[in-house]
Order: C-alpha cells, then structure tokens, then sequence
C-alpha cells in the first residue's frame, strides 16, 4: 500500500455545526427503517430521472401526454383592471346609473355606492361578434377570433397580496413556486443559455415582489429571472451580464477551478439544492453573455416590425417577449402597470385609458407577430390582472380616493381573463357575471381551475404533476381545481 494515496486531510477532520447535528441524530434514523424500505421500489424507479436532472435540470423534458402549447407568454396587469370597462359590457349598469343596484347589498372591501356605468364604448369585432371596449380596440381588432374570453373569473379575497400569490403560485398564504417554475419544472428549457423562465417588469418589483415568481420549495435553478425592461442598455437590462476585465477563456478556467471546490464542498453537505442551484446559476450566468445580449437588443428587429408594437417601454418587452420565445425561453411574464397600476380607485376614464395606451397596439402586435411566424398554434398566451372591480362606484376615504366618485374598488367575486393560441377555442366566450358584472354567475372558473385547464393545454394532469416535499406532494392547484373543458379546442 502506497501511503501518499492515504494522506490525511486535515479538513475531513473538522465537521460543521449542521454535519454534527446530522451524525449525532443518524440513530433516530433506524425507527423509519420499516418505511424506508417499503419506499425502495419508488425510490429506484425515480433514480434515473433524478440523476439525469441533476445533471442538467433545465434539459428538455417531455410532457405527461400530447400537449397543445409548449411555452407560454403571460401578460400581466398588475392591480385589478376593470373587467365592465375592458371585456364584459354590462348594459344594465346605464339604467341604474346614479342609482343603487337592485338586489341584497354588494360585500365590498370598501364603502361603494350607486351604479357605475362604464364611461368606455363596446362594440362588436370579428366573425365571432365578442364586445369589447374601445380601449382594447386594436387587440380585438387583430386578434378576437383567436381569443377565448372567460368572463367567470373569481378568486379569493380582496386584496393585492394574497390575489397576487393565489394568481401567480396558486396559494395565497404559505410560499409555494410560482406556475413558471412549474412549468420550467415540467417541461425544462429549449434553450440552455437563457433562463427557462424569464419575468419582466419595467421600474421594479411589483407588490409580493419576487415572490411573484419565486420557486418555492422546488430547486432555486427554476425560478423566475426578474429583468428591468424600462432599461434599454443592455448592461443595465440584465446587470452584469459581461465582464469587462476578463476574457471569456480567461472566465471559464475560474468557472471550472470554481466547480470543482464547489463539487467538494456540495458532497460534504448531502448534496444542498440551494448549493447547486448557486452552482447552476454560475454556470447560467457564463452562457448567458452571448445569448442574452442578442435576445434582449429589439434593434436587431426590423423596422417594420418595431412600428407594428409601437413606441414605449410595454411594446419593447412585448418584442423582446417575443424574441425570448422564439430561442427556446419556456415562460415569459410581462408585467404592465408595476408602479402605475390598474388599481384605479378615482379617476378610472384617465388611468385606464392611459394604461391600455401603453400596451393595446404592442398586445394587437404580438398576436399578429405571432400567428406570422406560425407561433401561435403552440403558444398559450394569457392576459388578466389578479382580480377585476366594481360595478359601483367606490366612495370618497381621506387619504386614500381623494374624495373622487369616479373609480372602482377591488372585486374578486368576478372578473375576466382571456387566453389566445395554445389550443384554446378562439372566438369564443366562457361564462359570465350576473346582470350588473359583480359575481361569477354562469359556468364559474376559480383560479385553481384555470391554473388545471393551463396544465392540461401544456401535457399535465394537474393531480398528477406533483413535487414532494416534507413528506407531502405538492402541486399548483393544491387540493381544487377541475379542467375548464369548454374553452379548450
């Protein structure tokens, strides 16, 4: 025996704090053993998709069955747009205008008061004849009769932070991943030099700020990339995206050496998944500066196709979207309305005819670039805020509407969303709020039954897609949720 192969390591000598803990506790482990071992059969039919995703979890993976939509763009606006002023006419609010609604009492999260008709025109589009206002003009005019309009929406509660949650993670309260990281989960990455899910919002973070597109308890290396797109300089569009002072082959020698230490340090601690979703992004990070620079800079685009999405900061990130789509990104989430929301409690006609200035002819762009490049089909788009408003007009609160009876409360007993392409039915209305737009009255669909239909058009069994984790498995809709059949193609 060579003694220089078994020289001793001063550092195997020495355990942390959390290893200690781990070795002391390990007889505790014989208790279980009965369990453990009637779990081996599941454990050994799951080792070779583990290995293989521990290689690299973002490789391409299949779905459960035959998916209509492979990737998805969802347009995000953010604080409640008023669904009786944007996709759901309702007529009945001008005979009762000034007048209180007929009917028990509305349960409001504020003091509301009479009928608030729409101060928005409808009118007809398409073969299909769906309503919408004149602010979405352009987006009905391109593409209606590829939109499914699902005016049944409810949530939960009232509030921002818990509509936010419940929307983009599927649970209100407890940190659960967002539907991006799922999905990223599911399906992985067509394109291993840009993240598989990619959020942008111009300003900063939203309310819940990265929660919104955070990966809970799944591996850290799928969750959502928050991207700055009110920058137009790259450098600043993705910070640190080149490194001014080393040469590429000069990075990869650091990377490398960095890898292996970092390969020691993860094997002495049970594999950490957040050390090796450090370790992944690392490695993300380097690919990225080639890629990224070229998918983010819309100025390669024609100019032709830059007019059709328009000025301003919503129609460059719609292109962009577009553009990320086109090389492999699996979700893109464009937020409208992060520091400037839709949450117009007064002085709705201006606000919201100003927000959907920013984004109808970029939205009406989008479709259109889309269906062009024959993207459409196998591209599940979906527009909507977190919950919609009232029919009534909110009442003045010092401080907070300015005395104004000319906005909207929040409303989470009915609002509409709509999803276009992906394999849902075009031209075609789901459901309904009653008379006045307030409730979910015909064919209602809970967020927990959208997050399921989305599922479904993407290749998964809502039920069956699941994550264990603390002995539980876990998946989007939580314990709800049931396929919206009639909207899907």
């Amino acid at each position: 025996m060579n003694p220089a192969e078994h020289q001793m390591n001063l550092q195997d000598k020495f355990l942390s704090r959390r290893q200690l803990l781990g070795r002391c506790g390990m007889g505790m482990g014989a208790l279980a053993l009965s369990q453990l071992m009637g779990q081996a059969n599941m454990l050994q039919a799951q080792s070779a998709s583990t290995a293989a995703m521990s290689l690299n979890p973002l490789a391409v993976k299949a779905p459960q069955f035959a998916a209509k939509a492979k990737r998805v763009i969802h347009l995000f606006m953010n604080g409640g747009p008023s669904h009786v002023d944007t996709f759901d006419p309702k007529p009945m609010l001008e005979k009762y205008a000034g007048k209180p609604l007929p009917g028990p009492h509305l349960q409001t999260e504020r003091k509301t008061g009479a009928a608030f008709p729409s101060p928005f025109k409808f009118q007809k589009y398409g073969q299909s004849g769906i309503e919408v206002s004149d602010l979405f003009a352009k987006t009905a005019t391109a593409g209606i009769d590829d939109i499914c309009v699902v005016r049944s929406m409810h949530a939960d509660v009232p509030n921002h932070e818990p509509s936010l949650l419940l929307m983009n993670c599927g649970e209100a309260r407890l940190v659960r991943p967002s539907f991006g990281s799922w999905l990223t989960y599911g399906l992985g990455s067509e394109n291993q030099n840009l993240p598989g899910f990619i959020s942008m919002c111009p300003g900063g973070y939203p309310i819940q700020e990265s929660q919104n597109w955070q990966a809970g308890f799944l591996p850290g290396v799928y969750q959502g990339t928050y991207v700055d797109s009110a920058n137009t300089d790259i450098d600043k569009l993705v910070a640190n995206i080149r490194n001014s002072y080393e040469p590429q082959s000069d990075q990869r020698r650091q990377l490398d050496l960095l890898l292996q230490l970092n390969e020691r340090h993860i094997d002495q601690r049970q594999r950490d998944p957040q050390l090796e979703a450090r370790i992944q992004s690392f490695e993300l990070a380097y690919r990225m500066q080639m890629d990224a620079a070229d998918a983010f800079d819309v100025n390669r685009e024609p100019q032709s196709v830059r007019d059709l999405y328009g000025p301003g900061t919503q129609a460059r990130q719609l292109l962009i979207a577009r553009r990320l789509l086109e090389r492999g990104v699996r979700f893109v989430q464009v937020w409208h309305g992060a520091g400037q929301p839709w949450d117009s409690h007064d002085d709705i006609k201006d606000n919201h005819a100003r927000l959907a200035r920013e984004c109808d002819q970029g939205i009406a762009a989008l479709l259109t670039d889309l269906k062009q490049r024959g993207m459409l089909d196998d591209t599940l788009v979906i527009w909507g805020g977190e919950f919609g408003r009232t029919p009534t007009v909110e009442l003045p609160t010092p401080g907070s509407n300015q005395g104004h009876l000319n906005g909207r409360d929040h409303n989470h007993h009915g609002f509409t969303m709509w999803l276009a392409g992906g394999g849902v039915k075009g031209g075609y209305v789901h459901g309904s709020t009653d008379e006045t737009g307030f409730a979910a009255a015909d064919k209602p669909v809970h967020v927990h039954d959208l997050h399921a239909t989305i599922l479904r058009l993407l290749g998964f069994d809502h039920e069956k897609f699941t994550y264990r984790y603390a002995g539980r498995d876990f998946r989007l809709t939580d314990v709800s949720g049931e396929v919206v059949h009639d909207i899907i193609a």
